[in-house]
């Protein structure tokens, strides 16, 4: 009988230990950023990362009582890393899509707007998908507004690829552009509201096709990480709950960026 004892309470205490351990791995989460999408994640002249999802990690982070650690990273590169440990989340408006579930984990979204293009004003009084044909747009590769792009227009446009917005922008005010794809959110104020965005309007209708865009904007994490999932949705709730989210949307946004 004492030997069974003393075996049980062996194991509770390895039990214990093993969830104490558990629980102390997400004191700190190392969050990958990209630093190249204002207004969601911006560099400032000083080399501090600002921004909507720079704001949100960390007022999640606070929501979550750990410890958030920014990790810049190219856009190219943000799964690859976080399937490599570089980091052990990705706060970098990615949408949450079928392809990329096959690989990351996803938490809910914290925020979903619309696609649209952009040109010159009044270049497209009536705009219907006849009037892409034979123009040139702009979009930043390998994102879920390129694959849309080439798998409905690649035969009928000329496609160009930008590591970040940034550069579809001065090619568009450079005329070098007829149109640029992207979430309607980082055109908006980005590049419509600034000073050499303002002969420029969004054209055509609000895009939202799941199939091609997802289901909003989530936050990604290896698959296996289910607890850092639950943690960050949980905070998902607390922050729109105690207004947090509303405090930090204002600061970027004159309307609602979480959506429907």
């Amino acid at each position: 009988m004492k030997k069974i004892a003393v075996f049980l309470c062996c194991f509770f205490l390895a039990l214990s230990f093993t969830t104490t351990s558990f629980a102390k791995e997400w004191k700190k989460v190392r969050v990958a950023v990209e630093g190249a999408y204002p207004p969601f994640s911006y560099i400032e002249p000083d080399g501090s990362i600002k921004g909507f999802d720079i704001d949100i990690a960390h007022a999640l982070g606070q929501a979550m009582g750990v410890e958030i650690v920014l990790v810049q990273q190219n856009w190219d590169g943000m799964i690859p890393g976080l399937l490599a440990r570089k980091y052990d989340a990705i706060i970098a408006s990615m949408s949450i899509t079928e392809e990329r579930r096959k690989k990351v984990g996803f938490t809910d979204k914290y925020y979903q707007t619309p696609v649209k293009f952009i040109a010159k004003k009044g270049a497209y009084s009536n705009f219907t998908e006849n009037d892409l044909r034979g123009k040139t747009i702009g979009v930043q590769r390998e994102t879920i507004h390129d694959k849309y792009l080439t798998a409905k227009y690649g035969k009928d446009v000329k496609i160009k690829r930008y590591g970040n917005l940034d550069e579809a922008y001065l090619d568009i005010t450079a005329g070098r552009l007829d149109l640029i794809i992207a979430d309607s959110a980082a055109l908006y104020t980005g590049f419509l509201t600034k000073e050499n965005g303002n002969e420029y309007e969004f054209v055509g209708p609000d895009m939202l096709d799941e199939k091609w865009f997802g289901e909003g904007v989530g936050i990604e994490v290896r698959k296996k990480d289910t607890k850092l999932a639950e943690m960050f949705n949980k905070a998902i709730q607390t922050i729109r709950a105690n207004g947090e989210y509303k405090k930090i949307q204002d600061t970027y946004f004159n309307f609602d960026v979480y959506g429907k």
